[in-house]
C-alpha cells in the first residue's frame, strides 16, 4: 500500500515516518532527501519545481509494483500535488492512506522549526517565516490527521497503524 504523509515543515512528519518505516518495514521516500541530491548533482537550477516528487512519484510506483508498503513523505502542499500521490496509487493497482500532520499549538510549532537540526547534508531548513507563509492548501477530501502537538512518536504511529486497512 501506499501512505502518504503530507503537512508542513516541523510538524514531525519525517520523525513519524521514520517510525513507522521501522515497526513496519515500508520503504520511506522523503522528497527532502531526493530533492538535495538532485540539487547536489549541479545538473539542475533552483528552483527545482516539481522534478524531486516526479521522481519519488516513480520510485514509489517501482516499489509498490514489487510487492512493498511506501510510506511517501512530503510538505505535499498542494491539492495537485496529492492528486498525484493517488494516481500513483491507483496505477500501481494499490489502496492508499492519505494523512496530515499538524501541529496544532503555534508555540510548539514555531520551537520545532527554531530548533531543527539538518539531517540531510546541504537541505536548507525553513525558518518560521517561510513555514507560515507558504502556499498550503487546505486538504478538500476525507484524510487522517495527526495532531503531533504535545504527543509522543509512539502515539502519533499508533494512530497511523490503527488507520491502515
Amino acid at each position: 500500500m501506499l501512505i502518504i504523509l503530507g503537512g508542513l515543515p516541523a510538524t514531525g512528519k519525517t520523525t513519524v515516518a521514520r517510525a513507522l518505516a521501522r515497526r513496519t518495514g515500508a520503504v520511506h521516500l522523503r522528497v527532502d532527501t531526493i530533492e538535495q541530491a538532485l540539487r547536489d548533482s549541479g545538473e539542475l537550477p533552483a528552483p527545482l519545481g516539481p522534478v524531486g516528487y516526479a521522481v519519488a512519484h516513480a520510485l514509489a510506483e517501482e516499489h509498490l509494483r514489487q510487492g512493498l508498503t511506501v510510506i511517501a513523505e512530503s510538505v505535499n502542499p498542494l491539492t495537485v500535488t496529492r492528486d498525484a500521490w493517488r494516481a500513483v496509487a491507483l496505477r500501481a493497482g494499490v489502496p492508499y492512506l492519505e494523512a496530515e500532520t499538524v501541529c496544532s499549538d503555534p508555540a510548539e510549532h514555531r520551537r520545532r522549526t527554531e530548533t531543527r537540526t539538518v539531517d540531510v547534508p546541504g537541505l536548507a531548513l525553513p525558518d518560521w517565516t517561510a513555514v507560515t507563509t507558504r502556499p498550503y492548501e487546505p486538504w478538500d477530501r476525507d484524510h487522517l490527521v495527526l495532531d503531533t502537538a504535545h504527543r509522543t512518536v509512539e502515539d502519533c504511529t499508533a494512530d497511523l497503524l490503527a488507520a491502515l486497512p
